[in-house]
């Protein structure tokens, strides 16, 4: 084999360069949606756009870290992460080392940035997953060691999330865990009943919450409550309607001038429909399709049952999210605080998705590795056949 072809097998080229498409056009998008907003309230108009920067060039170095390394190494660190994550979750909630904008308690200062755990988190359950259900292969049927277990641990997760609260974290951390767990053979009735019980707990949460009702109210009427809960989501139609076919052009929207709140986080994708257009939004739709195809071929190829699940895990975790953020702008979901894959500003959310996306990569790798030696022996048998 020559080196070049030995190269080119190692990594998927056409996953990573989605990812880096993607985060590409989050700086420019970040830079594009609050340089206004970022000059009028702190005198800099590179405020946002230097933290994204900062988190992506994290971001770079914890994928070609996690390329390096190969995944099979993180499942050693699948409880102590996971440790880590309770922890951050813990820590949040605290007095004086939590910090609370909006009404909610995410974030953690650390020097002149904010951390926020949730996103942290939602990798290290992913990591968890993969590698208690590759252990327990055997039994995931049975509901005392597949479902009680991990439903156990889910339920503290959850309320941590909860009591901050962070309600579109938590519906992600439950969505991973039946995803992987319908995808490792858990028995079909054990994940219909826990999931006729986790909407019977999420609606109970939603209406007790008058917050949470109102976003439902906006999300089945926006316009009739234009002028109070449903104003975010008309104005993030307005913006993705205005653009048309080709947009307003690069800079040119108008919805980011104090109108659209939230445009370079929970609601660029509406600045990417207003400045370039539904072309933009294609384009934007079609990266994120790729990285899903690749990731999923990734997970199916992988040599070992923690490679699929781990790859599973994090491919549905960037497809949830990205559903979920751009049907929120489209006014298809009911508001959540989730941000768009490596677009949205979120220095966290960034730096950890970029590197879940290198341990995505490295799975990609060891698959292509076990097909490209298993082509060789057969390759070789098939030889000595002839041969004799």
């Amino acid at each position: 084999m020559t080196q070049s072809h030995s190269t080119s097998l190692r990594f998927d080229l056409l996953l990573l360069g989605c990812v880096l498409a993607l985060v590409g056009l989050g700086l420019v998008m970040v830079y594009s949606a609050s340089a206004i907003a970022a000059q009028e309230k702190l005198g800099d108009s590179f405020h946002y756009l230097k933290r994204q920067v900062a988190a992506a060039g994290i971001g770079l170095l914890g994928m070609a870290l996690a390329m390096k390394l190969g995944y099979r190494r993180f499942a050693r660190l699948a409880y102590p992460l996971l440790i880590v994550a309770f922890a951050g979750l813990t820590l949040v909630l605290l007095p004086g080392v939590g910090t609370s904008i909006g009404g909610a308690r995410r974030w953690i200062r650390a020097l002149s940035f904010s951390l926020q755990p949730a996103e942290f988190a939602k990798f290290a359950w992913v990591l968890y997953l993969a590698f208690s259900l590759a252990k327990k292969r055997e039994k995931v049927a049975t509901f005392s060691v597949g479902l009680l277990p991990h439903l156990a641990v889910l339920s503290l997760l959850v309320a941590l999330c909860m009591a901050e609260p962070d309600f579109g974290s938590s519906i992600g951390l439950i969505f991973l865990m039946f995803t992987l767990l319908f995808a490792a053979g858990a028995k079909l009735s054990y994940l219909i009943g826990s999931v006729l019980i986790a909407i019977r707990i999420a609606y109970h949460a939603i209406a007790s919450s008058p917050y949470r009702m109102q976003r439902v109210l906006a999300f089945l009427d926006p316009w009739a409550h234009r002028h109070d809960v449903g104003y975010q989501v008309a104005e993030s139609l307005i913006s993705i309607g205005s653009g048309g076919l080709f947009g307003l052009g690069l800079g040119d929207g108008r919805q980011k001038l104090f109108f659209l709140p939230e445009a370079h986080t929970d609601f660029i994708f509406a600045m990417i429909g207003e400045e370039l257009g539904l072309l933009g939004v294609a384009a934007v739709i079609a990266l994120y399709g790729i990285i899903i195809w690749r990731g999923i071929r990734a997970a199916l190829c992988a040599p070992e049952a923690f490679g699929t699940y781990l790859g599973l895990g994090i491919t549905s975790l960037v497809a949830f999210q990205a559903i979920v953020n751009m049907g929120v702008a489209m006014g298809l979901v009911p508001t959540k605080g989730l941000t768009l894959p490596f677009v949205s500003y979120g220095g966290t959310s960034l730096a950890v998705l970029m590197a879940s996306a290198g341990v995505l990569l490295s799975i990609s790798a060891s698959g292509r590795r076990a097909r490209s030696e298993s082509g060789q022996l057969s390759e070789a048998a098939r030889l000595g056949e002839v041969s004799a």
